[in-house]
């Protein structure tokens, strides 16, 4: 392409930003023209940049990956969304690649992959490292398996551990704020938590947040 292309980092953590700055800093025609800490600024940054490429953390304060890609396709329908994360074998994984992403990188790439990916993201190719696409499915349903959560039940917890309250939650999964609490209640004697937030602790002990 003849113009620059600009790419958006979509992770709380600024190092991850400094980090993707220094290790592009030799390929000037890939700019990253900004970051966000959290899934609110990214659908703000996104609509405003319109960048080309946006590397996306799996687990943000305010999401997960999952939740925020149709966002961001609407705030910027031509953008390749690539996931940027340090867990090959996380829970969320596979829903954030259900969720349709264009590809899948862990933070541990050189600068020589990672320019590689971004320049192939943008000519339309799919980037999925092997470590991660062919074990996230298979790693998740061991994870449940072991806890004995079920996918739903394993749903609510995950927007619990966004912050999100009950009714906020039942709004999301189109449940009802009953069945919901249900969830909850069953994942908390599964994983022999007492409360929400002994929930939230176990289940990330578990792996699968």
């Amino acid at each position: 392409m003849s113009e620059d292309i600009r790419l958006v980092v979509v992770d709380d953590h600024p190092v991850v930003l400094d980090g993707v700055r220094l290790l592009l800093r030799d390929d000037p025609a890939i700019r990253v023209v900004g970051g966000a800490p959290d899934a609110a600024s990214a659908v703000r940054l996104v609509a405003r940049a319109r960048p080309h490429v946006v590397l996306l953390d799996l687990r943000l304060p305010d999401a997960v990956a999952s939740e925020l890609v149709a966002p961001l396709r609407q705030a910027a329908p031509d953008a390749r969304i690539v996931v940027f994360t340090a867990y090959r074998d996380h829970a969320a994984l596979q829903a954030t690649l259900d969720a349709g992403v264009d590809g899948c990188l862990l933070k541990d790439a050189g600068a020589t992959d990672l320019v590689a990916a971004v320049r192939q993201a943008v000519s339309g190719v799919a980037i999925f490292d092997p470590r991660v696409d062919a074990r996230a499915a298979p790693r998740m349903r061991a994870r449940l398996h072991d806890t004995g959560l079920t996918q739903r039940e394993y749903d609510v917890v995950r927007h619990a551990a966004a912050g999100r309250t009950n009714p906020e939650i039942a709004e999301q999964l189109g449940l009802t704020r009953h069945t919901v609490t249900g969830y909850l209640r069953n994942a908390m004697r599964k994983l022999n938590a007492r409360n929400r937030i002994e929930l939230i602790t176990k289940a990330a002990q578990s792996g699968l947040l």
